[in-house]
């Protein structure tokens, strides 16, 4: 059963190609980042093009609680009122983040250098997630948090009194464990500092300079440092929020392997921390032309330009798995439809994602007739060529918004239909993709009850 109620059976089959334009809707990292920062901010932040999926919906109605106002002025463009650095309100009810670990963790961060407590819960697959690796930094500058049993939600997250400031190595490659770390920081006195081994997106640093607090960052030995500075005035900005390149990766990869597809995809986030997927695709011989670059709101994008290709199986090197965590699962499905073994090492994260995507995507692709490798941090898929995927499978989607996806674009190129179990969690992140991909001639429908 779907965590968001009713379960929505889809099925995807094979069809004609994919053509037309693909506007993606905005990225969800910034979009959180952009409501949150918002919040912080002494005066009125703008946002547009906001993505308004379920999880940043949540960590809309998160920060209201926590005493700013924040207002849907129309689609995509949303006001923040913050209550400056230190001024979050204690709320007065417990924080339900859906299915988000993304809102929980930066927000668990945001007030635990604050007086005040707070009560965090979310939907049975957020329940199961991992929320030490960010409380025990967050105990570092004084918070204290009590949850279930291995660090789980339900949480409470009692903030520190006097805070200190920090100087935190990440144990392990985790964008929301550093934004955490920084986020906590703008409250403590001093300087905050955290060292990534490898590095992560790094859209916290970028909005929080843009934000006006005092951030620099340098290689050294150890990996890439980061500085904060505590206890600025956060200016409010007009933030544009660029199109999303984990959402963008569906009809990209969709296009890939259904025979004449040609589509265009404008404005797509080419962040180097996020665009690990788009090198891994075009090293499998992707034809994708990266069209018009600039920058959008202090990112760097590009228009795409995608075209069916015959794809064959690469090796993914362990170091690119931080720009491209996300992208694994509809890799995995490409990968199905490519020549040759693709070879996905130090991916041991995925298993702490909204489901074992490891095991999800194994055991799907297993029943639409791929052979697949796994072990604890590896995944090894053998590709059939175009076309030779068998199909004829109902997949579950482990209320995973990514791996409903990535099945759904996989039976758009198999041979038979593929079914996926529950598609409802695909509206926490992209909730115009059926409409989108039905634009592109995809033939991908609900189930009748």
């Amino acid at each position: 059963m779907s965590g968001h109620g009713e379960a929505i059976v889809m099925v995807a089959r094979r069809g004609g190609a994919l053509s037309g334009v693909a506007e993606v809707p905005g990225d969800k990292s910034i979009s959180h980042r952009a409501l949150i920062l918002g919040a912080l901010s002494v005066g009125e932040t703008r946002v547009t093009g906001l993505l308004e999926g379920q999880d940043v919906l949540d960590t809309a109605k998160a920060m209201r609680a926590f005493g700013a106002e924040v207002v849907r002025q129309g689609p995509g463009a949303w006001l923040v009122r913050g209550v400056g650095v230190g001024g979050l309100a204690e709320p007065s009810q417990v924080i339900d983040c859906g299915n988000s670990g993304t809102g929980a963790r930066l927000i668990m961060g945001c007030m635990a250098t604050s007086p005040i407590t707070a009560t965090f819960t979310g939907d049975a697959s957020l329940r199961k997630r991992p929320m030490g690796r960010v409380t025990e930094p967050l105990a570092l500058f004084g918070a204290e948090a009590y949850g279930r049993r291995g660090g789980r939600l339900p949480m409470t997250v009692v903030g520190a009194a006097d805070p200190v400031p920090v100087r935190y190595t990440t144990p392990i490659p985790s964008a929301q464990v550093k934004s955490a770390v920084l986020l906590a920081g703008l409250n403590a006195p001093g300087e905050t500092v955290v060292i990534e081994r490898e590095p992560t997106r790094d859209h916290s640093e970028r909005m929080l300079r843009g934000f006006g607090a005092e951030v620099s960052v340098e290689d050294v030995p150890e990996g890439r440092l980061i500085r904060l500075v505590g206890q600025p005035e956060l200016r409010p900005q007009v933030v544009a929020v660029p199109r999303d390149p984990s959402s963008a990766a569906f009809p990209v990869c969709a296009a890939l392997i259904v025979p004449d597809s040609d589509i265009f995809v404008p404005g797509i986030s080419q962040n180097p921390t996020r665009n690990g997927l788009f090198t891994t695709l075009v090293e499998m011989g992707a034809d994708i032309a990266f069209e018009n670059p600039r920058t959008e709101g202090g990112e760097p994008v590009a228009d795409l330009r995608v075209k069916f290709s015959a794809l064959r199986g690469v090796e993914v090197p362990p170091a690119r798995a931080a720009s491209m965590i996300d992208e694994y699962p509809v890799l995995a499905a490409v990968a199905a439809c490519a020549e040759g073994r693709t070879v996905m090492r130090g991916v041991r994260e995925l298993r702490v994602k909204e489901s074992d995507r490891i095991d999800a995507m194994a055991r799907g692709l297993e029943a639409c007739g791929v052979r697949v490798e796994e072990d604890e941090d590896t995944l090894i898929v053998h590709g059939m060529g175009p076309g030779g995927v068998p199909g004829g499978a109902t997949c579950a989607s482990h209320i995973d918004h990514r791996i409903a996806m990535a099945f759904l674009v996989l039976g758009l190129a198999s041979r038979r239909p593929v079914t996926v179990d529950d598609g409802s969690p695909i509206a926490t992140s992209f909730p115009a993709f059926e409409a989108l991909m039905a634009g592109l001639g995809a033939d991908i429908r609900r189930a009748m009850p």
